[in-house]
């Protein structure tokens, strides 16, 4: 299995997503990686840590989840792999639930997400989000 961090869905995962089947609540497992330093484009903050930025976008994005019906369910430090191996382990995995995929996507395409994902994309090198709906166990 390959492991490829990235900082959004490509193509193929949008289609794939937007179009599907999936109905009523999703939960959101994001594994996050951040930069050492943050990465703001205009070079603002230049001394605080890529996690520094991600929270203050974690800070207004849950209020955005909330606002929706969602809500922010777990965030932790990764503290070890147990089983099996990646190059480099992620920093933070954060599981957050929504109403729906309707209710994520107008979320993430509303002016008031667009005015925080600067800091979001100035602290994180890179992240996997897995979609995942209940009723397995």
């Amino acid at each position: 299995m390959d492991v490829v961090n990235a900082m959004r869905p490509n193509e193929a995962q949008i289609k794939e997503w937007t179009s599907g089947s999936v109905e009523g609540p999703i939960v959101m497992v994001n594994l996050l990686k951040f930069y050492d330093k943050a990465q703001y484009a205009d070079g603002r903050d230049p001394d605080i840590s890529g996690a520094e930025a991600y929270q203050r976008y974690g800070a207004e994005v849950s209020k955005l989840v909330e606002g929706l019906g969602g809500k922010m369910i777990y965030g932790g430090a990764v503290t070890l792999t147990l089983i099996g191996e990646v190059a480099e382990d992620w920093d933070v995995i954060a599981c957050v639930q929504y109403p729906s995929r309707k209710a994520m996507l107008e979320m993430t395409m509303s002016p008031e997400y667009q005015a925080i994902e600067v800091h979001r994309d100035a602290g994180l090198a890179g992240q996997l989000n897995i979609e995942t709906v209940s009723g397995f166990m």
